[in-house]
């Protein structure tokens, strides 16, 4: 009997050690259910002279951004039906003159601010044309950098309507900034 017991002992300890489900490798993926885009406008920027073909505008925002957003800007470049027309930054407006000027509308940003850079190559200077710097209306679009399961079937962010529809931005709540 003492030599069974010790057997029987290991016999039902394998039993319930061998029957726990240790499933580890499942990994759950919560949804975020409280991540949304926002935006706002940018009327009139006052742009810094860098030199006679660079101006900058920068913009500080009033909370930091958290890592995993991203900022995408738009240019209104006209309308149509009386509705804003929306190019995604960066942008490149070919001058129509025998030098084959170009004008670059350029951004970058961290997550305390932003910097639209306006370019002129080869020889056009911005010192003496600045309808292409001034008076320019942007929109600034903070939107998250993942979106879950959905990450790969993502909007198409050169589509302005579908990023707006996407991430459920209400263009009358859009404020201007300046």
């Amino acid at each position: 009997m003492r030599k069974i017991l010790p057997i029987l002992t290991l016999a039902f300890a394998s039993f319930f050690i061998y029957s726990c489900d240790n499933n580890d490798d499942e990994v759950v993926q919560i949804e975020d259910q409280d991540t949304y885009g926002i935006a706002y406008d940018i009327n009139n920027a006052n742009f810094t002279r860098i030199n006679s073909t660079l101006y900058q505008y920068t913009n500080e925002f009033v909370d930091p951004l958290v890592e995993s957003d991203v900022v995408l800007i738009y240019m209104q470049t006209g309308t149509s039906n009386n509705s804003p027309v929306w190019k995604l930054m960066p942008y490149t407006f070919y001058v129509n003159n025998a030098n084959d000027d170009n004008i670059e509308y350029t951004f970058d940003f961290s997550k305390f601010d932003i910097a639209i850079n306006v370019n002129s190559t080869p020889t056009l200077n911005l010192d003496s044309n600045p309808t292409y710097y001034s008076g320019k209306r942007f929109r600034v679009v903070v939107v998250p950098a993942k979106t879950g399961k959905n990450a790969s079937a993502a909007v198409d962010h050169n589509d302005y309507n579908a990023v707006i529809k996407f991430y459920g931005i209400d263009e009358s709540k859009i404020k201007v900034k300046n």
